[in-house]
């Protein structure tokens, strides 16, 4: 298993994937989307593993003026802002290879072990 998280240093739910991991003895690779963001190629395997980007989106985003301009943006504008503005992103992403899920989900993590 190759696991990568990607999370918010703050965010309870990338905490409890990563106590997940670390109690059973799994090693992953926790990248910070704040601080260093997410690749184009990491998005698009991330966008397609999950059924498309709204899939990724964080609606209960704090950032209420960020929301409202992403709401008004054309579909093909709106990757380009998530990409742009990682907080935007429902955390955590956690990938193993091609598969992926968003949001805390051990139900799924346990069919990867």
């Amino acid at each position: 298993m190759n696991i990568q998280i990607f999370g918010k240093k703050k965010c309870f739910d990338t905490k409890k994937a990563e106590r997940y991991f670390k109690e059973r003895g799994i090693k992953y690779q926790f990248v910070d989307l704040l601080d260093k963001g997410m690749s184009r190629g990491e998005f698009n395997n991330v966008k397609q593993a999950v059924g498309g980007y709204t899939n990724m989106l964080d609606e209960g985003c704090k950032d209420k003026n960020l929301m409202a301009l992403f709401n008004y943006l054309s579909d093909e504008d709106k990757e380009e802002k998530m990409l742009e503005k990682p907080q935007l992103l429902k955390t955590p992403i956690v990938r193993n290879g091609r598969q992926a899920t968003v949001g805390y989900k051990p139900e799924i993590w346990k069919e990867w072990e």
